[in-house]
């Protein structure tokens, strides 16, 4: 065992880090990029509240359906992850360039489950990167991953409104699509890593299936991370912006809402990377985050300014920057080797309900009640997931 951990950190280079790393930034960049204001762009053209939110719940339709089937496959036919995950820069691609030609419900609609699709490759990016690392620095590898994923998102929300002020509502698009391309040089230079594990028994599928949803802490580590990314969705990539330009606030001022989100965001990520949480203390950290996302949340209504509205957003991103690589290395952790890649794939398929359910209700309670009741309805989400982790962290056999 020492010998083959040694032989792969000699395998595993820099330049072999900077490839993967850099193939990430243009995965997400290439469907992030616009995500800042394209609910502003798609109530700019002209479309209500309950269209605004099914076009971007639509981003998770696709990951609902995708993901864990692809972690499956890919546990079985472990040959073509690179390939699926230089293919989902292809599908990047197509739909930023139907954004660019085409701005009818039904084209943009397809384009956004086409991100979907590409979004639905992360989980081959997540393990074949923790590959380059021994499992007891697993929540490094995801602290890198989710430090990468939020750098990007904090560079696609401080340039894109800037970019649609100067040069129009399509150059976010064509950034995204420039972005595919350029990702798709770095993931196909990326190495492949082989884990220790035998490849799982072509012929026991069905078994293989099972024992993944069985695997113990699974479906609640993915509930937690379902409320996450709904609250994700709901705000920052989502209404969060609607509701500053309701206040007024123009396109290129947005970055400011941004940075408020974002840095705290990125500085929690990061800090997972040099510094390891104590497993004990996990269940304090993810309480304390989700009553803070809770608090601050509720007076989101209570803002009427900018400059107030992120002062509230500067601890729902620090909050969440904790939550999503703690919960995403613990995936890694509690999956046996034969296992990871199913694990991940249910783990990121199913939080991807949150992706979908979260923007399509915010959509519907802005329409029909208003959007501070947005706000104080992901609150109480929020306080719901404090009282889960207090309730389903307390029944675990394995500590985090």
């Amino acid at each position: 065992m020492e010998e083959y951990i040694k032989k792969k950190q000699l395998a595993v280079h820099r330049a072999d880090h900077a490839y993967f790393l850099a193939a990430v930034f243009c995965f997400w960049l290439a469907t992030y990029i616009y995500a800042p204001v394209f609910g502003v762009y798609l109530q700019e053209i002209g479309f209500r509240f309950w269209a605004i939110g099914i076009i971007l719940g639509a981003y998770g339709i696709t990951q609902i359906l995708l993901r864990f089937p692809l972690g499956i496959l890919s546990d079985f036919l472990q040959r073509i992850r690179k390939q699926l995950f230089v293919g989902s820069f292809i599908v990047a691609l197509i739909s930023s360039l139907i954004l660019v030609f085409f701005d009818s419900f039904a084209m943009i609609l397809i384009a956004r489950l086409l991100a979907g699709v590409t979004a639905s490759m992360w989980v081959m990016a997540t393990v074949l990167y923790s590959h380059y690392f021994d499992a007891y620095r697993a929540s490094r590898a995801m602290g890198i991953m989710q430090f990468v994923t939020v750098a990007t998102q904090f560079f696609s929300m401080a340039v894109s409104g800037w970019l649609v002020h100067q040069f129009g509502w399509t150059l976010p698009f064509w950034a995204g699509a420039v972005a595919s391309v350029l990702g798709a040089f770095f993931a196909w230079r990326i190495k492949e890593v082989q884990p220790l594990e035998e490849p799982a028994d072509r012929k026991s599928m069905a078994f293989h299936i099972k024992e993944t949803i069985r695997l113990p802490q699974l479906k609640g580590l993915t509930f937690l991370s379902m409320i996450a990314h709904a609250v994700l969705f709901i705000t920052i990539f989502g209404f969060s912006p609607l509701y500053a330009a309701a206040l007024g606030v123009e396109e290129q001022s947005f970055i400011w809402l941004t940075c408020a989100f974002f840095v705290p965001h990125a500085a929690a990520s990061l800090s997972l990377v040099f510094y390891r949480i104590d497993p004990r203390r996990n269940k304090a950290v993810l309480v304390i985050c989700f009553i803070l996302t809770s608090v601050f949340l509720f007076a989101v209504p209570l803002t009427h300014t900018l400059a107030s509205l992120s002062s509230m957003h500067i601890f729902i991103g620090l909050a969440l920057g904790f939550v999503f690589p703690l919960l995403l290395s613990e995936v890694v952790l509690v999956s046996p080797p034969a296992f990871k890649m199913s694990a991940m794939g249910f783990f990121q398929s199913f939080y991807a309900l949150g992706i979908f359910l979260g923007p399509l209700a915010a959509g519907v309670i802005a329409e029909q009640v208003s959007l501070d009741a947005v706000f104080i309805i992901t609150g109480t989400l929020c306080a719901v997931a404090a009282v889960f982790v207090l309730l389903f962290m307390g029944r675990r056999k394995i500590s985090f």
